[in-house]
């Protein structure tokens, strides 16, 4: 063995890698009370004076209007609001992604997925129709920027909103999954998605349709029936539970153990399925008239 050879033996991992190809999955996560426990919007409410009630009041009213995608009222309200549009700078969005409240274990969830499933990786993606800029602060030294993917805005000479580039919001999240799949050359079995509302049924919708996997991560009663699986946890690392069961294989023993060895305890897991139902009395048209008639 000449001296080059000896210098540039592959490392057992990667010859174990090579032999033995880890499965490439796409993970892909919303935001907004999915990683976090409050709503940007209310958050960058807050910092610009603006009360909650007034918030509520004009969010709802754009989304009665069906003018914009679910999850894409804050932008639209960013862009046409007067109020909004008059104190929101780059600055603002930045400062109020320091202020949002994030679930614990977000950076154990990364690094698991990352480098700790044995024989797979999963790469690690937030879709959020909040305002990038946000995301990126809040998330800041956890995921990288680039794995980040939010409402993005145009600004003008004096740092306000000009115009709407993306926004990531109901079928705007479909484009970047698919954008994610050609990128990284992954079937669309291979994609984990994770979402808490309305905004996320196209998404979760499509993913399903194409033998993807899916985790809600609240009873939201339009999204719950459409996820593979639910989860409702204050920590972030609860959405690895039924990542290790339903794609990698793992049973309940494994996966406590995996929590034990980095220093966690699954204190409580409640396996529940929750049917509900809406039952009135069954009145035949007849006896409906019937009654109609004695009334009178």
């Amino acid at each position: 063995m000449n001296l080059y050879q000896q210098n540039h033996q592959p490392e057992p991992e990667i010859m174990i890698e090579k032999i033995h190809p880890k499965k490439r999955y796409i993970f892909a996560s919303d935001f907004d009370q999915t990683l976090s426990f409050n709503d940007s919007g209310y958050v960058l409410a807050e910092l610009l004076g603006i009360s909650e009630a007034e918030f509520e009041r004009k969010a709802t009213g754009m989304a009665k209007l069906n003018l914009v995608q679910q999850g894409g009222e804050l932008a639209y309200l960013l862009l046409h609001d007067p109020e909004f549009r008059s104190k929101v700078r780059p600055e603002h969005l930045y400062k109020a992604g320091k202020q949002v409240r994030l679930k614990p274990n977000i950076d154990l969830l990364y690094s698991f997925l990352s480098e700790e499933v044995e024989g797979y990786h999963f790469d690690f993606y937030v879709i959020s129709a909040g305002p990038v800029e946000v995301i990126r602060s809040a998330l800041e030294g956890v995921i990288p920027a680039d794995h980040i993917y939010g409402t993005e805005f145009e600004y003008n000479k004096h740092g306000e909103i000009e115009r709407i580039l993306q926004v990531t919001a109901g079928y705007g999240k479909v484009a970047v999954i698919d954008q994610l799949l050609e990128n990284l050359r992954t079937g669309p079995d291979r994609i984990v998605y994770v979402g808490d509302g309305s905004s996320d049924i196209h998404v979760m919708l499509h993913v399903n349709r194409r033998d993807g996997f899916t985790i809600a991560v609240s009873e939201n009663k339009y999204l719950a029936p459409i996820a593979k699986r639910s989860v409702i946890s204050d920590s972030a690392l609860a959405i690895l539970v039924p990542i290790l069961e339903e794609v990698v294989g793992w049973d309940s023993h494994s996966i406590r153990n995996l929590f034990e060895a980095k220093g966690l305890l699954i204190q409580q897991w409640d396996k529940v399925q929750t049917d509900v139902l809406t039952i009135v009395p069954s009145v035949a048209p007849s006896e409906e008239r019937a009654d109609a008639a004695i009334a009178d």
